[in-house]
């Protein structure tokens, strides 16, 4: 461990910490019965972190040093505010734990010009931590009306995991949010110190037991082509082919695209939603109002 490190203060720290929340405080369903610790348990801190119990426990006794990831996610696992937080690195020998705020994402143009530009074609374009940077009409005729989400929210995996109307379109909901997971781990994996990527993870890991489970199996993989059977409430059951095209000018945008095979009845859905999508109407989602 670095000489920096304070490994005993540390682990007082956050056992003082997880005393003062309780299951209901940290979103964990309470279990009924007799509590023999006051506040969290190990086990729950490391569940909601999505880190092993031994893990944990190792570094609450002072016999494991912790990653900057970690940490990002304990502070927000354990509530900490921002004082808290930077105490917490420092007794970590991680003094400079919160790296510079980036500059907010916006659109490549070039790729924005191609997304306008695809009339019967649905597309986004997703940037860091899978944040939905652009997307065209039949986008929101296809998966929701993104403009209706607020900006902070507006983050693809956010909404396969924390909206209705999502589970239900697509078929095979649980294959396509495993694929998240391992997605935004990859990224996780290229940008550890990211402190909205942890904070992320931070939230989606007390809000679902799916996700928890998923993050702590470190299963990555790299956002390239598929195929995905989708339960349209206008058009019916649409099986389309999605491929990713990447910016050279910013390696952390891509422009997703959702297509069909000619004269399938998938391309055709895809033609009536297009002249549905040009109505004045817009699509309703069922629950607009996101937690969080």
């Amino acid at each position: 461990m670095s000489s920096d490190t304070r490994p005993g203060e540390l682990g007082a720290f956050l056992k003082a910490r997880r005393a003062e929340l309780t299951p209901a405080t940290a979103g964990l369903p309470e279990t009924g019965g007799r509590r023999r610790v006051s506040g969290l348990r190990r086990e729950e801190v490391a569940t909601l972190a999505a880190i092993s119990t031994d893990y944990y426990t190792r570094l609450e006794q002072g016999r494991m040093q912790a990653s900057a990831p970690v940490l990002n996610t304990l502070a927000l696992v354990l509530g900490m505010d921002e004082d808290q937080r930077a105490y917490m690195f420092e007794l970590a020998g991680r003094p400079s734990g919160r790296p510079a705020r980036r500059a907010v994402q916006r659109a490549q143009p070039r790729l924005q010009r191609l997304l306008d530009d695809l009339g019967t074609t649905p597309g986004i374009i997703l940037g860091r931590r899978m944040d939905i940077l652009a997307w065209n009409s039949l986008a929101t005729a296809l998966v929701t009306d993104f403009a209706g989400i607020p900006e902070k929210h507006r983050n693809y995996i956010r909404l396969v995991f924390t909206d209705p109307d999502m589970r239900k379109l697509y078929a095979d909901w649980k294959n396509v949010a495993h694929t998240c997971v391992a997605q935004l781990r990859m990224e996780a994996a290229r940008d550890p110190n990211n402190a909205r990527l942890a904070s992320l993870v931070g939230e989606l890991s007390v809000q679902d037991s799916d996700f928890r489970r998923w993050w702590a199996a470190h299963h990555v993989a790299v956002r390239c082509v598929g195929t995905k059977t989708l339960r349209h409430p206008v058009v019916g059951e649409l099986t389309l082919d999605w491929d990713t095209l990447a910016s050279t000018t910013d390696s952390d945008q891509q422009l997703v695209i959702w297509s069909a095979e000619p004269g399938s009845p998938s391309h055709d859905a895809l033609r009536i939603l297009a002249t549905w999508a040009d109505t004045p109407a817009p699509r309703t989602r069922t629950d607009r109002s996101l937690p969080g």
